[in-house]
């Protein structure tokens, strides 16, 4: 499997909890409606705690500014992935996507990329 891994960063002018509800209830949905049509097989929104815990494990090791969250998306394979994104159906449900993304995700701040897990413990 292969996963697509998406750091996001919210809209300047959202709030933690207006961005966090808007990718659970509005978003989220919404790819629960689009991402089959990308031959998706899991898709995982993980939603950053508001805890002091972060300030110190960011200090601790010198990190930079945090990510609201990240999301996880699982395609069978690399060949998936690119049979659905050449279909018109998987070419719509991922702009409408990204025209939803817009609307609450600061994208260029955001990080993204592809790869494989490599498991140690299970």
């Amino acid at each position: 499997m292969i996963k697509m891994v998406f750091a996001a960063r919210r809209l300047p002018h959202l709030s933690p909890d207006e961005f966090h509800r808007y990718w659970r209830e509005t978003h989220g949905p919404l790819a629960q409606k689009n991402l089959p049509l990308l031959r998706v097989k899991r898709y995982v929104q993980t939603h950053t705690l508001d805890t002091p815990f972060n300030e110190v494990l960011r200090e601790s090791r010198g990190g930079g500014e945090p990510y609201d969250g990240v999301v996880e998306i699982w395609w069978d394979s690399i060949e998936e992935l690119e049979a659905a994104f050449a279909t018109p159906e998987g070419v719509q449900a991922s702009e409408e996507l990204l025209e939803d993304e817009k609307r609450f995700m600061d994208l260029p701040r955001c990080s993204m990329w592809f790869a494989q897990e490599e498991v140690f413990i299970e």
